[in-house]
């Protein structure tokens, strides 16, 4: 619950911008704990709790985010965009869950969603969120509220 608190503004809203990036940080981190690792076993847990982050945040923003800002902004280009990236990122997903961590594919396969999702992440952050906060459509609060909600009857369901 650590995320959930740091995303918090200062009357106790999550800005859902603020929200997604937490989660971009988070995964992040975990793809350079798992470039570091050389037990096998400690990198299919990190690639276990990295798919699980990815399937739940590429889900609240489908859900959630994405057609919020695609009525905001009128958009047809940025928020299908990152739904194609999305579908690959699941693709990706879908092809290391359950994959031995010794294969000869794995570390590959890691490095190539690790880049893939860099880069998605990038877009997000410096094309769409900038949007996202300039529009006196969106309350990004609201927003960040029912995001985090979703996010945490995900986590549930995991767990």
């Amino acid at each position: 619950m650590e995320q959930k608190n740091s995303a918090r503004g200062t009357n106790g809203k999550v800005d859902a911008t603020t929200l997604l990036r937490a989660d971009h940080k988070l995964v992040s981190e975990l793809f350079e704990q798992f470039e570091k690792s050389r037990s096998p076993d400690k990198k299919k847990a990190l690639v276990e709790q990295i798919c699980q982050e990815l399937t739940i945040h590429a889900q609240i923003e489908e859900e959630i985010f994405y057609p919020a800002v695609k009525a905001a902004l009128n958009d047809s280009e940025l928020v299908p965009e990152a739904r194609v990236e999305h579908e690959t990122l699941k693709a990706l997903v879908a092809q290391l869950e359950g994959a031995e961590a010794d294969g000869e594919d794995y570390d590959a396969r890691v490095k190539v969603l690790s880049e893939y999702v860099k880069h998605h992440v990038k877009e997000e952050q410096t094309e769409m969120f900038p949007k996202a906060k300039a529009s006196a459509k969106l309350d990004l609060k609201a927003l960040g509220e029912a995001l985090l909600a979703r996010k945490e009857e995900l986590k549930a369901q995991y767990a």
